[in-house]
C-alpha cells in the first residue's frame, strides 16, 4: 500500500486511457505524455499499459507500508527517500528503477523543466477500473478522483512480471518547443493568412491550461466564416480556435465533440511536447513537412 502524504498541485492515476467510447461521449483520457508512462512501466518490468501516477509540477510525498520498485520519467524532478525524519537514504535519478524500503517516504521536488512526471510502481496502481481503464478523467469525472492527502493506493501483484533488467534509460535531450501541425480539417473557416499567422510567431502558454487542453496567447487567428459548426468529433492534438482567435491544443481529457473550427492537428509524435508545456512557456507551430 502507498499512502499519499502530499499530492502536490495536481496528481492523478493514469494508464493509457479508455479508447472506443467517443461515440458515447466518453473521452479517451489516459496519460498526457504516453511515452513517459510507457517508459516508466518498462523500467520496473510492468506492461506498458499499467496504471501509474501522473504528477503535475511534482512537490509530492508518498509513504510506503512495504518495499517497492519504482521508476520516474517525464519532467525531471529531484527526489529523495527518507527512512526517518531528517535521514536521507538515497537520492534516485530519473529514468532508472529504484527501491523504496518499507516504512520509507519518497519526496518529489519541483521539475527542472516540463510539467508532468510519471511514477510507475512494480505491479501497477490497483484502483477499480471504469470502462476498462484506471485513468482519472478530469472532464467527465470518470475513474478515481485526483489524489488527496490521506488517499491510500493499492499496488498490484508483481511476481508474474518481467524481471527488471535495465539500470538506466538515458534521458532524451530536451525537445524543442515546436509543434508540427497538419492543416485542417476546418482551415477553410479562417482567412488565407491565418495558417501563416499560426506559424509565424511563438505563443505563450496560459495559466488556464490543464489536461483538457493547452490554452495559448499570441497572434489572433482571423475567421473567414462567422458562427459555429455543428458538433463534430475531436481528436487529441486538435488545434481548436474559439471566437477569441486564441488557439487551444487539445490534450488527453478533451471533449469528444466541439463546435469551434479546428485549424490544424498536432502530429502524434509531438503530443508529448504539448503535454510538458507549463504556464509561461513559449511554443511555436510549424506546418508538417516544411
Amino acid at each position: 500500500m502507498i499512502d499519499v502524504l502530499a499530492p502536490g498541485p495536481y496528481a492523478t492515476v493514469q494508464d493509457l486511457g479508455r479508447p472506443g467510447y467517443a461515440h458515447l461521449g466518453v473521452p479517451r483520457s489516459g496519460a498526457a505524455d504516453t511515452a513517459g508512462l510507457r517508459l516508466a512501466n518498462r523500467l520496473v518490468g510492468n506492461p506498458e499499459g499499467h496504471a501509474g501516477l501522473e504528477l503535475t509540477f511534482g512537490l509530492a510525498r508518498f509513504g510506503f507500508r512495504s518495499g517497492a520498485w519504482l521508476a520516474a520519467t517525464g519532467a525531471p524532478c529531484p527526489m529523495e527517500i527518507r527512512n526517518e525524519p531528517g535521514v536521507i537514504a538515497s537520492a534516485p535519478g530519473m529514468g532508472a528503477p529504484f527501491w523504496v524500503p518499507a516504512g520509507a517516504e519518497l519526496r518529489v521536488g519541483p521539475p527542472e523543466r516540463g510539467l508532468r512526471t510519471y511514477l510507475a510502481v512494480r505491479g501497477g496502481i490497483d484502483v477499480e477500473p471504469v470502462l476498462g481503464s484506471r485513468s482519472t478523467d478530469s472532464l467527465s469525472g470518470l475513474g478515481p478522483p485526483p489524489l488527496r492527502p490521506g488517499t491510500t493506493l493499492a499496488v498490484g501483484e508483481g511476481r508474474a512480471l518481467d524481471p527488471i533488467s535495465v539500470d538506466l534509460a538515458p534521458p532524451p535531450a530536451p525537445p524543442a518547443p515546436v509543434l508540427r501541425v497538419l492543416a485542417g480539417p476546418r482551415d477553410d473557416w479562417f482567412t488565407p493568412e491565418a495558417l501563416g499567422a499560426l506559424c509565424a510567431e511563438p505563443y505563450e502558454v496560459s495559466q488556464d491550461s490543464n489536461r483538457v487542453g493547452v490554452r495559448l496567447r499570441g497572434p489572433v487567428l482571423a475567421r473567414a466564416k462567422e458562427g459555429e459548426l455543428p458538433s463534430e468529433g475531436m481528436v487529441t492534438g486538435a488545434v481548436q480556435v474559439p471566437p477569441s482567435g486564441q488557439p487551444i491544443v487539445f490534450l488527453s481529457d478533451h471533449p469528444p465533440t466541439g463546435g469551434y473550427p479546428v485549424i490544424g492537428v498536432v502530429l502524434t509524435a509531438d503530443l508529448a511536447v504539448a503535454a510538458q508545456l507549463r504556464p509561461g512557456d513559449r511554443v511555436r507551430f510549424r506546418l508538417a513537412g516544411r
